[in-house]
């Protein structure tokens, strides 16, 4: 089945954000991954966790539930707390994997009407229902590929665009 014509912007962003974010995410040391900054600021491994919980949140809502154990960590409003507490690099790549996999097949199942469902609990939405919600999640995760962007450089490696 096609990806419906009211997320098809929003998925290929998807797709594009992933694109950028395996480019953000190679060629890391493991001091490099947990790097910061500031205080204020979340290292690389805080984010590539926070990007896969918001796509596991994401699939739930689109009738796909996905989930790791350690999720709750990079949840919204979560501070970067110990590195021995979080999920090792290895098993955060293959869960960006496993959930990338899996939200394509969601978009490819997803029907019409449910994507013009009202939106999900308190979950933002540009317009009110579940279509909006997808779309605001894929700008979500565009202003966290900035991030990646921006930290790999402050890191001293290449960008990841141009």
């Amino acid at each position: 089945m096609p990806i419906p014509n009211e997320i098809a912007s929003a998925a290929a962003t998807f797709r594009q954000n992933g694109v950028m974010l395996n480019k953000g995410f190679a060629s890391l040391t493991p001091e490099e991954w947990l790097r910061r900054p500031n205080e204020c600021s979340n290292h690389l491994l805080w984010i590539m966790g926070h990007v896969i919980w918001a796509r596991g949140v994401m699939l739930g809502f689109l009738g796909s539930p996905w989930s790791r154990p350690w999720l709750p960590l990079f949840a919204r409003g979560t501070k970067v707390v110990e590195a021995e507490k979080y999920p090792s690099v290895q098993e955060l790549e293959e869960a960006w994997q496993e959930v990338s996999v899996a939200l394509k097949g969601a978009f490819d199942q997803i029907s019409e009407t449910a994507l013009s469902a009202d939106a999900p609990g308190k979950a933002p939405s540009f317009d009110g229902k579940l279509s909006g919600t997808v779309g605001f999640l894929a700008f979500h995760e565009a202003y966290h590929v900035g991030q990646v962007a921006y930290l790999r450089c402050w890191l001293g490696h290449e960008g990841i665009a141009g």
